[in-house]
């Protein structure tokens, strides 16, 4: 029942990019961005329909148009329960690499057979074997098309944690692995090298951060030695290298050593003044531990004052010591983010949109404008969405098809220190006075 419903939707999707593909058809010689526009739409469609990034919306589009037309045996074995969603992933993965219909229609056949008798993680390396025994292109060809799909990509995790990830050819990349390597044992080399002198010397290290123990502890230099483990090693050489080195290969004259990393960040005063320990936020996105913060706001150049609302968090104004665009700052401050259904692009790096155009009479404030990154600012003009800021800052999107989508500015969690406690508790009141009237609560101020 589960692979039914699954190839069912798959079915679905396959279906709207062909409609897409007919009404891309029918724009004939319009430019490339024109020609985008149906699929793009489509996808901005189920994308806020489904609560899903159009962007991945587009793509599985495309998945799912591939597999029904050009894999329809694994499409049908999927339906009847067959093989699971992730065979089929599996199975086109590596059929994609064949360019010939016969290859594939070979290749399917006899991956398919093995398929519904083992596990995906078995299927995969055979699934492998046979499309490298079809491919006409010799390894070479193939690896010099593949390199042209090299990418960084950066995925958020909890707890103020991020991946970085690095596609590139096998070989650099375990070089750098290696090299990583190398110098992580290096330094945990050095720092046995001297936990072995300070034992020579009657001295023992006390961790990372550690002071000398002894009878004369306190008169030399404390000792501090190294406890990272390998991993840990490897990761800080990574973004030290990164954050602080130049690149070797640089057609800007030396222009790319100049560039410094720029984030935004979102901090309580509460949490900046040590009173609290949560409410910091990286572009929106993912939090951020407190003690991190502060290194960067000690070394910031300026501040944007966010003032919210006590009650509903709502942001209310903001205003900084150093002169800057005004509203842009209001914008990023409220929003975040790409104020487009289901967007993640941080505000910062969106363009300013204007719900009612300004070529139609609207105005540039903070009533008639809002973050849209570059993606949804023309699929926004271009596909015919339509979007009114009601109270509040929230915004009523109308998508082409009518369906209407509500997107409020991100919550706000209030940090709040916690009460001291009362320093002479009467544990046995007077019974007859009657328990204590409410105390007024102090006001609470808003983080900004």
């Amino acid at each position: 029942m589960v692979a039914e419903g699954q190839a069912l939707e798959a079915a679905a999707m396959a279906e709207a990019y062909a409609f897409t593909q007919e009404q891309t058809a029918l724009l004939g010689s319009a430019t490339v961005k024109a020609r985008e526009m149906p699929l793009r739409a489509m996808a901005a469609e189920i994308g806020a329909a489904t609560r899903v990034n159009d962007s991945t919306v587009q793509n599985r589009l495309f998945e799912c148009h591939r597999l029904v037309t050009e894999y329809s045996p694994t499409f049908e074995a999927w339906r009847a329960g067959q093989v699971s969603q992730a065979h089929t992933k599996v199975i086109v993965e590596f059929g994609a690499e064949l360019p010939d219909a016969g290859a594939r229609a070979a290749y399917e056949k006899d991956v398919l057979d093995y398929a519904v008798k083992t596990a995906t993680g078995r299927l995969r390396p055979y699934a492998q074997q046979v499309a490298d025994k079809l491919n006409p292109r010799t390894v070479q060809e193939r690896h010099d098309v593949a390199a042209g799909t090299r990418r960084v990509w950066m995925e958020d995790h909890r707890d103020g944690m991020s991946t970085l990830g690095v596609e590139g050819p096998a070989a650099e990349i375990h070089g750098i692995y290696d090299r990583l390597t190398q110098q992580g044992r290096e330094i945990k080399s050095t720092d046995l090298r001297a936990r072995r002198e300070a034992a020579e010397q009657g001295t023992c290290g006390v961790g990372s951060g550690g002071s000398v123990g002894g009878d004369d502890a306190g008169a030399d230099e404390p000792e501090w030695f190294d406890d990272r483990t390998l991993n840990e090693i490897r990761a800080d050489l990574v973004m030290d290298m990164l954050l602080t080195a130049a690149p070797t290969i640089d057609p800007t004259g030396g222009g790319l050593a100049a560039i410094r990393a720029s984030v935004q960040v979102s901090i309580p005063a509460t949490t900046l003044a040590g009173t609290t320990s949560g409410g910091a936020e990286l572009d929106g996105k993912c939090a951020i531990d407190p003690a991190t913060v502060r290194i960067l706001t000690g070394n910031a150049p300026g501040f944007d004052r966010v003032f919210l609302h006590p009650v509903t968090a709502e942001v209310l104004t903001t205003d900084r010591y150093t002169p800057t665009a005004g509203i842009k700052r209001f914008l990023q401050a409220r929003y975040v983010r790409c104020a487009f259904p289901g967007c993640r692009r941080p505000a910062m790096g969106s363009e300013i949109d204007h719900h009612h155009e300004y070529a139609n009479g609207g105005k540039t404030d903070g009533d008639n404008l809002g973050p849209c990154c570059t993606r949804h600012h023309v699929t926004r003009h271009a596909a015919g969405w339509t979007v009114e800021q009601l109270p509040g800052g929230r915004l009523r999107f109308t998508a082409p098809s009518g369906k209407i989508y509500i997107e409020d500015p991100p919550p706000r969690v209030m940090f709040i220190p916690d009460p001291d406690p009362d320093p002479d508790p009467d544990p046995d009141p007077d019974p007859e006075r009657g328990p204590e009237p409410d105390r007024e609560s102090p006001p609470i101020f808003p983080p900004f």
